[in-house]
Protein backbone atom coordinates (compact mmCIF):
# COMPACT_ATOMS: atom_id res chain seq x y z
CA UNK A 1 0.00 0.00 0.00
CA UNK A 2 0.85 3.69 -0.67
CA UNK A 3 0.34 7.05 0.71
CA UNK A 4 1.01 10.01 -1.19
CA UNK A 5 1.10 13.06 1.26
CA UNK A 6 0.73 16.32 -0.78
CA UNK A 7 1.79 19.25 1.78
CA UNK A 8 3.87 22.26 2.46
CA UNK A 9 5.41 20.82 5.41
CA UNK A 10 6.91 17.61 4.34
CA UNK A 11 9.15 17.49 7.69
CA UNK A 12 6.49 16.73 9.96
CA UNK A 13 4.85 13.59 7.84
CA UNK A 14 8.29 12.27 7.21
CA UNK A 15 9.29 11.93 10.89
CA UNK A 16 6.68 9.44 11.23
CA UNK A 17 7.26 7.06 8.19
CA UNK A 18 10.90 7.20 9.21
CA UNK A 19 10.41 5.56 13.32
CA UNK A 20 8.84 2.60 14.86
CA UNK A 21 6.40 -0.13 13.37
CA UNK A 22 5.75 2.32 10.29
CA UNK A 23 9.81 2.26 9.20
CA UNK A 24 9.30 -2.06 9.84
CA UNK A 25 6.93 -1.99 7.65
CA UNK A 26 8.48 -0.16 4.99
CA UNK A 27 11.44 -1.37 5.09
CA UNK A 28 9.79 -4.85 3.75
CA UNK A 29 8.22 -3.49 1.39
CA UNK A 30 4.51 -3.36 3.00
CA UNK A 31 4.13 0.07 3.21
CA UNK A 32 5.43 2.90 0.53
CA UNK A 33 5.21 6.70 0.66
CA UNK A 34 5.61 9.93 -1.19
CA UNK A 35 5.74 13.31 0.51
CA UNK A 36 5.24 15.87 -2.21
CA UNK A 37 6.17 19.41 -1.25
CA UNK A 38 3.41 21.95 -2.80
CA UNK A 39 5.87 24.62 -2.77
CA UNK A 40 7.70 23.02 -5.85
CA UNK A 41 4.79 23.67 -8.03
CA UNK A 42 4.19 27.43 -7.08
CA UNK A 43 4.39 29.67 -10.09
CA UNK A 44 6.71 32.71 -8.65
CA UNK A 45 10.11 33.08 -7.41
CA UNK A 46 8.87 33.20 -3.93
CA UNK A 47 7.20 30.01 -4.20
CA UNK A 48 3.56 31.44 -2.96
CA UNK A 49 0.65 29.47 -2.22
CA UNK A 50 -1.40 31.44 -0.41
CA UNK A 51 -3.66 34.60 -1.08
CA UNK A 52 -6.60 36.15 0.12
CA UNK A 53 -10.42 34.48 0.00
CA UNK A 54 -12.40 36.10 -2.23
CA UNK A 55 -15.66 38.07 -0.81
CA UNK A 56 -13.20 38.67 2.17
CA UNK A 57 -12.64 37.50 6.03
CA UNK A 58 -9.67 36.35 8.10
CA UNK A 59 -6.73 34.79 7.23
CA UNK A 60 -5.27 33.21 4.27
CA UNK A 61 -6.69 30.72 1.61
CA UNK A 62 -4.44 27.86 -0.48
CA UNK A 63 -4.11 28.90 -3.69
CA UNK A 64 -5.48 26.24 -6.42
CA UNK A 65 -2.79 26.39 -9.36
CA UNK A 66 -0.04 24.96 -6.93
CA UNK A 67 -1.52 22.36 -5.11
CA UNK A 68 -3.48 21.48 -8.71
CA UNK A 69 -0.57 21.30 -10.59
CA UNK A 70 0.91 19.01 -7.41
CA UNK A 71 -1.97 16.47 -7.59
CA UNK A 72 -1.67 16.13 -11.25
CA UNK A 73 1.93 14.90 -10.89
CA UNK A 74 0.92 11.98 -8.75
CA UNK A 75 -1.76 11.53 -11.11
CA UNK A 76 -4.64 12.01 -8.61
CA UNK A 77 -7.26 11.67 -11.15
CA UNK A 78 -6.54 8.13 -11.01
CA UNK A 79 -6.17 7.39 -7.13
CA UNK A 80 -8.89 7.85 -3.73
CA UNK A 81 -7.96 11.20 -2.99
CA UNK A 82 -8.45 12.53 1.06
CA UNK A 83 -8.60 16.12 2.12
CA UNK A 84 -8.16 16.23 5.89
CA UNK A 85 -10.90 19.07 7.14
CA UNK A 86 -12.84 19.79 10.28
CA UNK A 87 -15.58 20.19 7.92
CA UNK A 88 -15.30 16.52 6.50
CA UNK A 89 -16.74 13.10 7.82
CA UNK A 90 -16.31 11.52 11.22
CA UNK A 91 -13.72 9.02 10.86
CA UNK A 92 -13.52 5.59 12.23
CA UNK A 93 -12.55 2.55 12.69
CA UNK A 94 -14.76 1.01 9.68
CA UNK A 95 -13.64 3.94 7.33
CA UNK A 96 -9.57 2.90 8.63
CA UNK A 97 -10.40 -0.84 7.43
CA UNK A 98 -12.16 0.40 4.52
CA UNK A 99 -9.67 2.61 3.51
CA UNK A 100 -6.57 0.29 4.40
CA UNK A 101 -7.74 -2.24 1.60
CA UNK A 102 -7.03 0.38 -1.24
CA UNK A 103 -3.70 0.23 -2.88
CA UNK A 104 -2.60 3.68 -2.86
CA UNK A 105 -4.23 7.32 -1.39
CA UNK A 106 -3.32 10.64 -1.79
CA UNK A 107 -3.93 12.92 1.22
CA UNK A 108 -4.26 17.14 0.85
CA UNK A 109 -2.46 18.54 3.80
CA UNK A 110 -4.31 22.03 4.23
CA UNK A 111 -3.07 25.18 5.99
CA UNK A 112 -4.28 28.47 6.43
CA UNK A 113 -8.00 28.72 6.02
CA UNK A 114 -8.09 25.94 3.71
CA UNK A 115 -8.43 25.22 -0.07
CA UNK A 116 -9.80 26.81 -2.83
CA UNK A 117 -13.20 25.05 -2.84
CA UNK A 118 -12.73 23.92 -6.81
CA UNK A 119 -9.59 22.17 -6.03
CA UNK A 120 -12.16 19.69 -4.09
CA UNK A 121 -14.75 19.46 -6.89
CA UNK A 122 -11.61 18.71 -8.95
CA UNK A 123 -9.67 16.30 -6.97
CA UNK A 124 -11.18 15.37 -4.01
CA UNK A 125 -12.70 11.96 -3.52
CA UNK A 126 -13.85 12.55 0.35
CA UNK A 127 -13.61 14.59 2.43
CA UNK A 128 -12.57 13.09 6.34
CA UNK A 129 -12.33 14.98 9.84
CA UNK A 130 -10.13 13.62 12.56
CA UNK A 131 -12.85 15.23 15.86
CA UNK A 132 -14.39 18.07 16.62
CA UNK A 133 -12.12 20.62 16.61
CA UNK A 134 -9.93 22.65 14.35
CA UNK A 135 -5.97 22.03 13.95
CA UNK A 136 -3.68 24.70 12.54
CA UNK A 137 -1.82 21.36 11.01
CA UNK A 138 -3.67 19.27 8.16
CA UNK A 139 -0.06 17.46 7.98
CA UNK A 140 -0.75 16.07 12.18
CA UNK A 141 -4.39 15.29 11.13
CA UNK A 142 -3.26 13.48 7.96
CA UNK A 143 -0.86 11.34 9.82
CA UNK A 144 -3.49 10.19 12.25
CA UNK A 145 -5.10 8.88 9.68
CA UNK A 146 -2.65 7.30 7.79
CA UNK A 147 -1.42 5.47 11.24
CA UNK A 148 -5.10 4.21 12.01
CA UNK A 149 -4.99 3.05 8.25
CA UNK A 150 -1.58 1.29 7.98
CA UNK A 151 -1.62 -0.89 11.23
CA UNK A 152 -4.84 -2.81 9.26
CA UNK A 153 -3.07 -3.99 6.33
CA UNK A 154 -1.79 -7.40 5.99
CA UNK A 155 1.75 -8.18 8.01
CA UNK A 156 1.77 -5.04 9.61
CA UNK A 157 0.86 -6.01 13.24
CA UNK A 158 -0.54 -9.57 14.15
CA UNK A 159 -4.39 -10.42 13.69
CA UNK A 160 -4.37 -11.61 17.29
CA UNK A 161 -3.09 -7.82 18.32
CA UNK A 162 -6.16 -6.25 16.52
CA UNK A 163 -8.83 -8.35 17.09
CA UNK A 164 -8.68 -7.26 20.84
CA UNK A 165 -8.21 -3.41 20.33
CA UNK A 166 -10.79 -1.05 21.20
CA UNK A 167 -14.27 -0.90 18.37
CA UNK A 168 -13.20 -4.34 17.60
CA UNK A 169 -16.71 -6.29 18.64
CA UNK A 170 -18.47 -2.80 19.10
CA UNK A 171 -16.85 -2.76 22.80
CA UNK A 172 -13.72 -0.68 24.10
CA UNK A 173 -10.48 -2.57 25.25
CA UNK A 174 -10.17 -3.88 28.86
CA UNK A 175 -7.69 -2.60 31.03
CA UNK A 176 -4.29 -4.59 31.22
CA UNK A 177 -1.78 -4.86 33.41
CA UNK A 178 1.86 -6.02 33.28
CA UNK A 179 4.86 -6.32 36.01
CA UNK A 180 5.50 -5.92 38.50
CA UNK A 181 2.25 -7.43 40.46
CA UNK A 182 1.94 -3.97 43.15
CA UNK A 183 2.86 -0.90 41.81
CA UNK A 184 2.30 2.04 44.84
CA UNK A 185 0.44 0.00 46.35
CA UNK A 186 -2.01 -0.86 43.81
CA UNK A 187 -2.22 -4.54 42.82
CA UNK A 188 -2.63 -6.58 39.66
CA UNK A 189 -6.52 -7.92 40.00
CA UNK A 190 -6.10 -11.73 41.24
CA UNK A 191 -8.14 -12.72 38.55
CA UNK A 192 -4.99 -12.48 35.99
CA UNK A 193 -2.67 -13.76 38.19
CA UNK A 194 -4.92 -17.15 38.21
CA UNK A 195 -4.12 -19.14 35.12
CA UNK A 196 -7.77 -19.95 34.51
CA UNK A 197 -8.69 -18.44 31.31
CA UNK A 198 -12.18 -18.92 30.99
CA UNK A 199 -12.40 -16.51 34.18
CA UNK A 200 -9.73 -14.13 32.83
CA UNK A 201 -12.54 -14.12 29.36
CA UNK A 202 -15.07 -13.23 31.76
CA UNK A 203 -13.68 -10.34 33.43
CA UNK A 204 -11.94 -9.30 30.42
CA UNK A 205 -15.63 -9.10 28.93
CA UNK A 206 -17.36 -7.49 31.48
CA UNK A 207 -14.52 -4.57 32.31
CA UNK A 208 -15.01 -4.00 28.48
CA UNK A 209 -18.88 -3.39 29.00
CA UNK A 210 -17.92 -0.92 31.76
CA UNK A 211 -15.73 1.26 30.52
CA UNK A 212 -17.76 1.05 26.82
CA UNK A 213 -21.39 2.02 28.91
CA UNK A 214 -18.56 4.86 31.23
CA UNK A 215 -16.69 6.15 28.22
CA UNK A 216 -19.11 5.60 24.99
CA UNK A 217 -22.59 4.28 25.58
CA UNK A 218 -23.47 5.66 22.30
CA UNK A 219 -20.90 2.07 20.81
CA UNK A 220 -23.13 -0.28 23.38
CA UNK A 221 -26.46 1.19 20.82
CA UNK A 222 -24.20 0.68 17.92
CA UNK A 223 -23.22 -2.73 18.61
CA UNK A 224 -26.80 -3.79 19.37
CA UNK A 225 -27.94 -2.74 15.94
CA UNK A 226 -25.19 -4.25 14.05
CA UNK A 227 -25.86 -7.50 16.05
CA UNK A 228 -22.36 -7.22 17.51
CA UNK A 229 -22.85 -8.32 21.46
CA UNK A 230 -23.37 -11.91 22.60
CA UNK A 231 -26.01 -13.67 24.54
CA UNK A 232 -23.24 -13.06 27.42
CA UNK A 233 -22.60 -9.87 26.89
CA UNK A 234 -26.17 -8.64 26.85
CA UNK A 235 -26.75 -10.78 30.26
CA UNK A 236 -23.59 -8.79 32.10
CA UNK A 237 -25.11 -5.47 30.55
CA UNK A 238 -28.54 -5.92 32.07
CA UNK A 239 -26.86 -7.04 35.01
CA UNK A 240 -24.45 -3.71 35.51
CA UNK A 241 -27.68 -2.06 34.81
CA UNK A 242 -29.63 -3.81 37.46
CA UNK A 243 -26.51 -2.83 40.15
CA UNK A 244 -26.30 0.84 39.08
CA UNK A 245 -29.91 1.22 39.37
CA UNK A 246 -29.95 -0.60 42.57
CA UNK A 247 -27.12 1.61 44.07
CA UNK A 248 -29.17 4.76 43.38
CA UNK A 249 -32.10 2.96 45.61
CA UNK A 250 -32.46 4.58 49.38
CA UNK A 251 -32.33 1.49 51.93
CA UNK A 252 -35.72 1.05 52.57
CA UNK A 253 -36.49 0.73 48.90
CA UNK A 254 -33.41 -1.52 48.45
CA UNK A 255 -34.79 -4.02 51.43
CA UNK A 256 -38.36 -3.97 49.70
CA UNK A 257 -36.25 -5.24 46.52
CA UNK A 258 -34.55 -7.97 47.67
CA UNK A 259 -37.68 -9.14 50.14
CA UNK A 260 -39.72 -8.90 46.31
CA UNK A 261 -36.46 -11.14 45.18
CA UNK A 262 -37.08 -13.38 48.19
CA UNK A 263 -40.56 -14.24 47.59
CA UNK A 264 -40.42 -14.85 43.98
CA UNK A 265 -37.76 -17.50 44.35
CA UNK A 266 -40.12 -19.45 46.66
Amino acid sequence: MKFTVLTLFPEIPRSFFEASIMAKAVDKGIIAYDLVNIRDFALDNHKTCDDKPYGGGAGQLMMPEPLGRALDSVKASRKHVIYVTPSGKPFTQNKALELSRKDEIVLICGRYEGIDQRIIDEYVDEEISIGDYVMSSGEVAATVIIDAVYRLVDNVITKESLEEESYSGGLLEYPQYTHPKVYKGREVPEVLTCGNHELIRKWRLKKQIQKTLANRPDLIVQARLKGQLTSEAESMIEELAQMRYEKHLSRKDRKKLKNTALKSGE
